[in-house]
């Protein structure tokens, strides 16, 4: 990205080039960027051999297509969050209430922020480090920061996949096997497993036959070799996504991104179908206005909004960093950020509807069980018939009756009613029960597919949904790692993403112990979600307040062909600082309020259990936090005291078939002349000087700038081509 206006100037080969910096200032051109390569050979230029040097030195890959790239983007923000993140916060918050301050988020901080990552990578061409090396080499640990979130991201979501194909392959059998609970034989007798039995068939199915918990974090347990199994995989469907670059997981992307749309909306016309389902949607839909006023509410929106588009972790600049220079990347920040809008709220009324069809059944379990207990003590005198209202039938007893039965014993057994040992059997009551995370996908939807027509094929479907969801946030995760540092240390992509697979893959296996499930959480609850608002800040501040907003503005006019809304302009100058700035200094607030812990699952107790993190379990995940935002001081200290090259004030000089751009980073407009000797700014620089030194970048005595008889420049010149080596 050109770091200060665009000024260029004709060559005519009669004549000797000898005008300075501020000379050629005066003379403004568009630049033609595919064609500005340095030449101080003095050789004559040729068309034909310029073509093919063209070609040659444009190396970088591109989208084949506009719908490839739309679909990437999509298919990497939208993921598995948006199936079961959004709706237990849109459940926990309000229902209908929380889509309010959402929307309002998503359009002050989601989009702005969002936009301005795309414009960036877009821009500059390059990823993560290389952007924001370029734009302010003092904030350059702001790419190196997002890599290693990244990787820390990447680490346990792959794990999620290979859960996912885990339930996939078990998914191919009748009746399913978390269906029922096992029986233990002993010897002559048989009896329900008692964990199973007191919990339920699909939790016991999650956290006994596929994680095989372990009681508590410290208890590692060993490796569970099938989830070590799908965790291999999982790694390597990803690795062979990536390996082949853009052409190859572009191609991926036209059927992860759009085959979840097609289950969900099949889920949601199943769903419609089911009994209850209406309940369940009435139950999200129902407003709580004053959930509004909390600012935890909007806290929590700000985070979801925050994640869901994937701001940050380098994906978005990377993705964009392939497409052309004059792309509409306004209209695709609109486009996708709604998109992943209106996705939640389908996969939300879709979790809905099929949590208010097992929420009526698990009523209906529950009314059965407790007019059981009461036919006991109708036959045992503990209650007299008197009590049940002559219109209730015991044979076809509805909710409605049992409710009514269960107000008049409670009035008239007010004094020994809790021995009685009934439950209301609300239906309000199984909707308020919030499932989120992993609890909704294996335990929530898995219970309510049990009781589907040919369950099989509706579990299958589901599970490869969240593959498919999980596999396109990967593909931007890892372009968020592979891109910048092939870019900008220029390793071999295939060699790069096999090893760094084959790493991710080997310290993975923490994540398939037996304690495994609680270093997932460990990782998602804090390996991001700090580090990640930092380093969003940060960006917003190189650009808005370093950069500077006007000029950014002006670039993205001449990029675009039109000028973005007014509207940008203050939310980046002012707006999403300030919002991200409240936001990390909630989640600093919530973290220093409650102490770090996390549910266990007890097997003696057949139930879930918080408990606190021990030391050392709080030294990785303090070390975790501080070893993602390591690189921004480190990279600050580095460049602010020259003890590593400083392209801040980097002065590049491209010139080839007649064609001179410079770029000057850091100056504000009408200060180019800081760089010429003996001048300063009010003074009229000689229209053609015979002899102008100046100095530049991390040269102690001036460069002579001298005419050749051919016209070009010597080779007295400091040289900079790409943004990544002037640093």
């Amino acid at each position: 990205m050109p770091k200060n206006s665009k000024v260029t100037q004709r060559e005519h080969s009669s004549e000797h080039v000898t005008e300075s910096v501020a000379d050629l200032l005066a003379h403004e051109e568009p630049v033609d960027y595919k064609r500005s390569v340095l030449n101080v050979t003095g050789e004559a230029w040729d068309k034909q051999k310029d073509v093919e040097e063209d070609l040659d030195s444009e190396k970088r890959p591109a989208w084949n297509s506009k719908l490839q790239y739309i679909l990437a983007q999509i298919g990497y923000s939208v993921g598995l969050g948006n199936v079961w993140r959004f709706p237990y916060l849109c459940q926990k918050n309000g229902g209908g209430a929380y889509l309010v301050p959402y929307l309002v988020l998503l359009i002050i901080i989601g989009l702005p922020l969002f936009f301005l990552e795309l414009a960036v990578g877009q821009r500059i061409r390059r990823g993560s480090i290389g952007v924001w090396n370029y734009i302010c080499p003092r904030l350059g640990g702001i790419g190196y920061a997002s890599c290693l979130v990244c990787f820390f991201v990447g680490l346990y979501y792959n794990v999620i996949i290979g859960w996912s194909i885990f339930y996939f392959f078990k998914s191919f059998q009748y009746p399913l096997p978390w269906s029922e609970c096992p029986i233990i034989k002993n010897g002559t007798m048989a009896g329900v497993e008692a964990e199973c039995e007191k919990s339920s068939a699909t939790t016991y199915f999650w956290y006994r036959e596929a994680l095989e918990i372990s009681n508590s974090i410290s208890e590692s347990g060993g490796l569970n070799w099938k989830m070590t199994l799908c965790l291999l995989m999982a790694w390597s469907v990803v690795g062979l996504a990536v390996i082949k670059g853009i052409q190859s997981s572009g191609k991926v992307m036209y059927f992860s991104s759009l085959f979840p749309y097609v289950v969900l909306l099949c889920f949601l016309v199943r769903g419609l179908l089911l009994r209850g389902a209406i309940d369940g949607i009435l139950h999200m839909f129902t407003p709580k206005l004053d959930k509004m006023l909390d600012p935890q509410v909007w806290r929590e929106a700000a985070t979801q909004v925050f994640f869901a588009l994937g701001l940050g972790f380098g994906g978005v600049i990377a993705f964009s960093s392939y497409n052309k220079q004059d792309n509409n990347c306004h209209f695709d920040a609109t486009l996708v950020s709604f998109i992943n809008f209106f996705t939640s709220v389908l996969a939300t009324l879709v979790v809905f509807a099929v949590l208010g069809f097992k929420a009526n059944i698990m009523n209906e379990k529950c009314v059965v069980e407790n007019t059981e207990k009461i036919l006991g003590y109708l036959n045992t005198h503990v209650l007299s018939h008197d009590l049940i209202p002559p219109h209730v039938n015991f044979s076809h007893l509805t909710a409605k009756d049992y409710s009514e039965m269960y107000q008049v014993i409670m009035t008239v057994k007010e004094d020994h009613f809790k021995e009685l040992g009934l439950d209301p059997c609300l239906l309000e009551d199984e909707l308020n029960k919030s499932v989120q995370g992993t609890g909704l996908a294996f335990i929530a939807f898995t219970e309510a597919m049990t009781h589907f027509p040919a369950s099989p094929f509706w579990s299958v479907m589901f599970f490869l949904m969240l593959i498919n969801l999980g596999l396109g946030s990967m593909i931007g995760t890892m372009a968020g790692i592979t891109t910048p540092i092939i870019d900008t240390f220029k390793v071999r992509k295939e060699v790069f993403t096999v090893v760094c697979c084959i790493v991710a893959f080997l310290i993975g296996l923490i994540f398939v112990q037996h304690s495994g499930n609680y270093f997932v959480t460990m990782f998602d609850d804090y390996s991001a979600t700090l580090p990640l608002t930092v380093v969003v800040i940060l960006e917003n501040i190189a650009v808005a307040w370093i950069y500077g907003t006007k000029k950014f503005m002006q670039e993205l006019t001449e990029m675009l062909g039109f000028r973005p809304y007014i509207f940008y302009f203050y939310a980046w100058k002012y707006i999403s600082p300030l919002c991200m700035a409240v936001l990390m200094t909630a989640s600093i607030i919530q973290l220093g309020v409650n102490p770090p812990s996390y549910s266990a699952w007890i097997r003696e107790e057949a139930a879930e259990k918080f408990l606190y993190y021990p030391a050392w379990a709080m030294a990785i995940l303090i070390c975790l936090i501080i070893l993602a935002t390591l690189p921004l001081p480190v990279v600050f200290i580095l460049r602010q005291f020259h003890l590593v090259s400083d392209g801040s004030n980097a002065l590049s000089v491209t010139y080839k078939k007649g064609r001179m751009m410079k770029d000057i980073s850091n100056l504000e407009d009408n200060d180019e002349t800081r760089f010429i000797l003996s001048k300063v700014p009010s003074e009229t620089p000689s229209p053609m000087p015979t002899h102008r030194s100046y100095l530049g970048p991390g040269n102690a005595s001036p460069m002579e700038m001298s005419s050749a008889p051919n016209g070009r420049y010597g080779s007295g010149y400091h040289l900079a081509s790409t943004p990544e080596s002037e640093l």
